[in-house]
């Protein structure tokens, strides 16, 4: 009985590949048709062709598609430089936005006769009232007609002001930006509400799981002795009490300058953007200008070196708001000297860090995710007392 199975089971078999074999050698034909019947109505016949022309082969019948070309004359950087030192970049581009931005030579780098912070007191205090707009709700408004946005950023060595709107708007952009740059009112109440905000951002820092804020300005601080790229971004809480109008005004005529700035526009006419900002940044003098109580100290000149250092410091485990599941973690960071952007090792330094990658978790989705750089495969998946690796 059991022979008689395993016999049939092999037959069964040997049947059903044949049936496969058979019905692969006739996929393998030009077409493949398959037929249905609906209940009191016509058969229905679909036809599927499995030989078709490649993607690369034009199809017939059709006319010939015409592709854009590439025109390196439309997509040229045209730059002006006013008698004033002032620069002016722009490059034109298809669409209805635009956006144009003051990039100014000034950071935290040049607070060596300053309380460390007014960097980070400035980024609080930009877009608020100027001598045109009472309040910071009258710059949105204005910006809002043409549906712009504004922004301001700092870094060691930069600052930019930043806006953009419908490019039929240019000109209020313009004037806004301007106002911003030259003319701001910096009141008490407006230098009070910026520094409660700072304090509270210095009060948050401690709070949190991610240090690297304050990691950022120690390391810094070990690389260049205090001094240069050295200082600190972040307003250290001994220099809140000693920031005032009167100090930020005077660190504005001196370092916010004609000749220190650069205003570039994406999407706007080269002669248009010029003709504006010699209204708007030359004729229309800076407020300070007319302030003869301000002074102007000379801008630091030191050439920012590194000589390296170890800078440590023993805090309290931060108390985070909600349950984290943290142990008590310890921060190291590691730095090297690097390079200028014009260096030819820029960019394979680039290529670098992404191949290195890191960081403390990654979602699914498919590639791009850092999951497979260097120190997620090597440092966070083989060691589980790592947190966190970048």
């Amino acid at each position: 009985m059991a022979g008689k199975c395993c016999r049939s089971i092999q037959s069964f078999s040997s049947s059903l590949f044949k049936s496969k074999r058979c019905t692969t050698q006739q996929l393998k034909g030009c077409q493949y048709s398959s037929s249905s019947q609906q209940p009191g109505g016509p058969t229905l016949t679909k036809s599927i062709s499995f030989q078709q022309p490649s993607l690369s082969t034009p199809l017939p019948g059709l006319p010939l598609a015409k592709y854009a070309s590439h025109k390196e004359d439309n997509q040229s950087t045209q730059i002006t430089v006013l008698p004033s030192g002032l620069k002016i970049a722009s490059e034109n581009r298809f669409g209805q936005f635009c956006t144009v931005g003051v990039v100014i030579d000034s950071g935290s780098r040049y607070e060596v006769a300053f309380p460390s912070g007014i960097s980070h007191f400035l980024e609080k205090l930009a877009f608020n009232s100027t001598e045109e707009y009472k309040n910071k709700d009258e710059i949105m408004q204005a910006l809002e007609k043409h549906g712009g946005i504004c922004d301001c950023q700092s870094s060691r060595d930069t600052f930019v002001y930043a806006a953009s709107a419908d490019v039929r708007g240019l000109e209020a952009v313009i004037k806004i930006l301007g106002d911003v740059v030259f003319r701001p009112q910096l009141s008490l109440d407006e230098v009070d509400i910026a520094r409660q905000t700072i304090q509270f951002e210095l009060e948050t820092l401690l709070t949190r799981p991610e240090q690297e804020t304050i990691l950022m300005d120690m390391v810094h601080s070990a690389a260049y002795r205090n001094n240069t790229l050295g200082l600190p971004k972040i307003c250290p809480e001994s220099s809140l009490s000693k920031i005032d109008s009167n100090t930020l005004l005077t660190y504005l005529k001196s370092h916010h300058t004609l000749s220190r700035m650069v205003v570039a526009g994406v999407g706007v006419e080269h002669q248009a953007l010029v003709d504006f900002v010699t209204k708007y940044f030359v004729e229309s003098k800076p407020m300070w200008d007319q302030n003869s109580s301000i002074q102007q100290v000379k801008v630091d000149a030191s050439v920012a070196q590194f000589t390296g250092g170890i800078v440590q410091e023993e805090c309290e485990i931060p108390q985070y708001a909600g349950p984290s599941g943290l142990p008590e973690l310890a921060h190291v960071v590691v730095a090297l000297e690097g390079m200028s952007h014009q260096d030819p090792d820029f960019i394979p330094a680039c290529v670098l860090n992404m191949m290195m990658g890191g960081g403390g978790s990654f979602s699914a989705g498919g590639p791009g995710k850092g999951m497979y750089t260097r120190l997620y495969t090597n440092v966070l998946n083989r060691y589980h007392w790592m947190y966190n690796a970048t």
